[in-house]
């Protein structure tokens, strides 16, 4: 490989790809900006073609740089899981893990938990995207994503990390206000905070036993594509929410919140599949990848650690 070529090169160019952004990326790996144009022009004039349009808003790639970028990302993923199979005797994982996922979902359940992560694998850099944008770990670089809802078909390798609960729940002024619903026809006679995404407002279903999910109508003053909003204005006493319990399960263990329709199972789409944690086939044997879908296993548990506090209230 050409000095032109040589891997520091193919990373800038990734890098660049990524961010959008030669002074960005610049920052990112410590490099000079110089030293990042330089390594891009390199490259283009190795292989004789124009891999990214410069101007003075931003960095974009030509089509033959998208075809580029695809092959390179490929390459360095096979080439990082190579060498961490040499490293210490292919015992410790090492390296960049980077990892994607929902924001809400991110800040709860991942982010607390890198720090024990982390400690337990001291040579790892973990770098955390925050996006309900899906993303193509392939194409973005992403070594493991985490995808809540349905799972759709890709060549990516899945594997569950929970299936997901919902629950009615409302602060215990509403309830002391407006009483409690002690089924799901009492719901039109409440201020439902409903979540409305970009399909339009997420309906809510309900079912006794095993018989089908009913939807029921609900409406509200305050509607949002934030679940954090609603939840906060359903713990000051505005309204009732539906949402799973892995968003719930802190105002419902603190008391801001109190689960209603136990009796019921609930659901806010009749599609809202489970959380899984997805990779790229070339990062199967990546040992920093098998140690993080491992911790995350053990952290969350066969029965989600969310799930306790609805469990103990509907047992109680």
């Amino acid at each position: 490989m050409s000095n032109d070529m040589s891997l520091i090169g193919l990373r800038v160019f990734v890098a660049v790809a990524t961010h959008g952004s030669f002074s960005e990326t610049a920052r990112r790996m410590g490099l000079p900006v110089s030293s990042v144009s330089r390594h891009v022009s390199g490259l283009e004039a190795a292989l004789g073609q124009t891999l990214l349009v410069r101007n003075t808003r931003a960095v974009r790639l030509t089509d033959h740089g998208a075809q580029y970028l695809s092959s390179v990302r490929e390459a360095l993923a096979l080439l990082d899981a190579a060498g961490e199979e040499v490293r210490v005797g292919a015992l410790e994982p090492r390296g960049t893990l980077r990892l994607n996922a929902p924001v809400a979902f991110g800040r709860r359940h991942i982010a607390p938990h890198l720090a024990t992560f982390q400690a337990r694998h001291p040579a790892l850099v973990v770098e955390l995207t925050l996006t309900d944008t899906f993303v193509d770990p392939v194409a973005d670089g992403a070594d493991l994503l985490v995808l809540v809802g349905v799972l759709e078909d890709s060549n990516l390798v899945s594997r569950k990390l929970a299936g997901q609960r919902h629950v009615l729940a409302a602060a215990p002024e509403y309830i002391e206000r407006r009483g409690a619903p002690r089924s799901p026809d009492d719901l039109s006679a409440h201020n439902c905070l409903v979540y409305r995404g970009t399909h339009g407002a997420r309906p809510w279903l309900f079912r006794a036993d095993r018989n089908r999910y009913a939807r029921h109508h609900v409406s509200g003053d305050l509607r949002s594509n934030d679940a954090d909003s609603l939840i906060a204005a359903a713990e000051a006493g505005h309204g009732l929410v539906l949402f799973p319990t892995w968003l719930l399960h802190v105002p419902l263990r603190d008391g801001r919140l109190r689960p209603l329709l136990t009796d019921w199972q609930a659901l806010s789409d009749l599609e809202d599949g489970a959380i899984h944690m997805l990779f790229p086939e070339n990062r199967r044997r990546s040992l920093k990848v098998s140690a993080f879908l491992d911790f995350m296993s053990e952290t969350v548990g066969r029965q989600p650690y969310w799930d306790s506090f609805v469990e103990s209230e509907a047992n109680g």
